[in-house]
């Protein structure tokens, strides 16, 4: 009994690790850091209005030769933002191909709740995957933001949506992105316990 409560306390504590950060999230093959409305991620109890712009910062740096694969993310089936300002549209990748370690580059949207969502959370995460060849590659993943998203329309005024010529149609790739699927997993087996728990 005290040994199931033992894993559910450390599987929800590799849940929050996993999704709640304060720093530049750091490994071999290079550094992601973010911020929202210049908080830095990851950013909690927030409400936003349809149409209430924000702006989300990501800075990446690489410690590798190779290539880096940058985009958005929204995990909800509703489109719950759209991009007004950036160098992509949510869930379309970035390219930067053949960097050199120390490559940085900074990486700035302007984004507003749709109204798709309302009465609830829509988080923003970010993906960057590290690639040194087809077989050797890191990724860094977390949400910058978790939003809770008003059924209110926003009254200030909202930036008109531009094209910006940095962005991307090609689809994300799902390959080195297991971050979101070990969470799920981990709760997965969290609620298996729990029931065998009140079994």
């Amino acid at each position: 009994m005290r040994m199931r409560r033992y894993i559910l306390l450390i599987l929800i504590g590799l849940y929050l690790a996993q999704m709640s950060f304060a720093e530049p999230i750091e490994k071999n093959y290079g550094i992601v850091e973010a911020w929202f409305n210049g908080q830095e991620a990851t950013v909690e109890n927030i409400n936003l209005k349809v149409n209430e712009p924000v702006n989300i910062k990501v800075e990446v740096s690489s410690k590798i030769n190779g290539h880096v694969a940058i985009y958005l993310d929204n995990p909800l089936v509703t489109e719950s933002y759209r991009v007004v300002k950036g160098p992509s549209q949510m869930d379309k990748r970035i390219d930067a191909l053949n960097v050199v370690p120390s490559w940085t580059e900074t990486y700035e949207w302007t984004i507003t709740p749709t109204g798709e969502w309302t009465n609830g959370n829509a988080p923003i995460n970010i993906f960057v995957q590290f690639t040194k060849d087809v077989d050797d590659y890191e990724s860094i993943e977390f949400t910058i933001a978790n939003p809770y998203i008003l059924d209110e329309q926003y009254s200030g005024s909202t930036p008109k949506p531009t094209h910006d010529p940095k962005s991307t149609d090609q689809p994300p790739s799902s390959e080195g992105s297991p971050g979101f699927g070990v969470v799920a997993a981990l709760m997965g087996v969290a609620a298996v316990l729990l029931i065998r728990k009140r079994d």
